[in-house]
């Protein structure tokens, strides 16, 4: 028969994100299930982010929505009524080239003076081609690179809002797992830091048996063997499964490892009960653990 006692593994709650207190939803005992609310931290600047973040996507969004089409209806109008102006201006600067043409050819006005209306007439042409290019290029989406750097910009305002939530989420903590609540940290309104444990869970599951096994018994407690834990009030044996052995010993004696002083050796075993025995137990209760599965 060995000696040992009840240890647990409590989860302890904490928020990434620093902030006050602000509502402390347990009590020291409080049994909660898994994602019951625990505790919530002031949150206002981070509430304030995702607003922000928000419309950073909306303003994202328009933009490539935006640059994925052409004009609108009256900025094409206005191009397609300029290219009207412009061909009437062209056929006037044709007419009056044809009209002094037929002048210089009897021999009224001079050739020479022809030259300001062929340069009036070619520049209408090139006005007439350059808003039909315009227009042209009015009803076409933007260019690709515009168009993909629009789209990342939207991708990198979308990942700021989900950082954004994911902060405002941090400062409302809901349970992890199904526990009695063994301690609260802090009080309504004191200031909590970043990682600071706010609520201490106790977990059927996290309740596990730690003693100390001579060398020369080791070999019968092995990973995976049961052996059966004796405590005051606790009625019938408790069983358990040993999970974990050391590989060092506890207690090194200071001379060589002789016949004589070899069960001076220990090594410490860590076993578990089922979570419907580990609710016989209390954290530092005095256990005697012998090997073997019950009879």
């Amino acid at each position: 028969m060995l000696n040992g006692y009840v240890e647990v593994e409590l989860v302890r709650v904490a928020a990434p994100i620093g902030g006050r207190l602000t509502k402390l939803a347990v009590l020291r005992g409080d049994e909660v299930a898994a994602g019951a609310p625990l505790f919530v931290l002031e949150s206002d600047r981070e509430a304030a982010a995702v607003n922000a973040a928000q419309a950073q996507v909306g303003k994202a969004d328009a933009q490539v929505a935006d640059l994925s089409k052409g004009k609108r209806r009256d900025e094409l109008a206005a191009i397609e009524a300029g290219i009207a102006a412009a061909r009437a201006a062209q056929r006037q600067s044709e007419t009056d080239l044809q009209r002094q043409q037929k002048l210089a050819d009897a021999g009224f006005v001079s050739p020479n003076n022809l030259s300001a209306l062929v340069a009036k007439r070619d520049a209408d042409i090139a006005q007439v081609r350059q808003l039909e290019a315009d227009l042209r290029s009015a009803r076409l989406a933007a260019r690709d690179d515009e168009r993909d750097a629009a789209a990342a910009e939207a991708r990198a305002t979308r990942a700021s809002l989900a950082q954004s939530e994911w902060d405002l989420a941090q400062k409302s903590l809901k349970s992890p797992v199904s526990a009695r609540v063994e301690d609260t940290l802090y009080r309504e309104g004191e200031w909590v830091n970043a990682g600071a444990p706010v609520v201490s869970l106790l977990s059927p599951a996290a309740i596990k048996l730690r003693f100390y096994v001579p060398e020369p018994l080791l070999p019968q407690f092995k990973a995976g063997t049961r052996v059966q834990v004796r405590c005051d009030g606790c009625g019938d044996p408790v069983p358990a499964t040993v999970r974990f052995v050391a590989r060092e010993a506890e207690f090194t004696p200071p001379v060589i490892y002789s016949r004589e002083n070899r069960a001076r050796l220990v090594y410490l075993v860590e076993a578990w009960p089922t979570e419907a025995d580990a609710a016989r137990l209390h954290p530092g209760q005095p256990v005697e653990v012998t090997p073997g599965a019950a009879q």
